[in-house]
């Protein structure tokens, strides 16, 4: 299975911008620029499209192995915080960092979190990344 996406970009890096789409068609020609990417400016950036993926993605793996053990989630909400530094001459994503609150009827704490941290090693996304993954994971009732 392959999915793709594009971006075209216009000007320097300062003051160019760029479109980002999806075959899907969920992004079609969505704005980004320095400005979206590094300050307030309007449009989305790479590092946000990689934080909805990783949340997307570790919540759907979360479902996965709470149903390889019995339960069934109730509701899982991920929020993923990618952390992108100058180092050097360039930048790089250093971390990410998910927060995950959960509420899985008939969950032990323990199963709870063997499932979560099964899920944000075995997540796809995860795996892809290079940075340090953290994570906090709350069980609700």
């Amino acid at each position: 299975m392959k999915r793709k996406a594009s971006a075209v970009w216009r000007g320097g890096i300062i003051y160019g911008s760029g479109t980002i789409s999806s075959t899907s068609g969920v992004l079609s020609n969505t704005q980004y620029s320095f400005s979206s990417r590094f300050e307030n400016g309007i449009g989305t950036n790479p590092e946000e499209l990689i934080a909805a993926a990783h949340a997307g993605c570790f919540s759907m793996a979360f479902s996965g192995q709470l149903g390889a053990a019995k339960l069934t989630p109730e509701s899982i909400n991920t929020t993923a915080t990618v952390t992108i530094e100058k180092q050097g001459d360039g930048f790089t994503i250093t971390a990410v960092h998910l927060d995950v609150k959960a509420k899985v009827p008939g969950a032990s704490v323990e199963a709870f979190n063997m499932a979560a941290k099964k899920a944000k090693e075995g997540c796809p996304v995860s795996k892809v990344l290079k940075a340090d993954i953290t994570m906090d994971a709350v069980l609700e009732s």
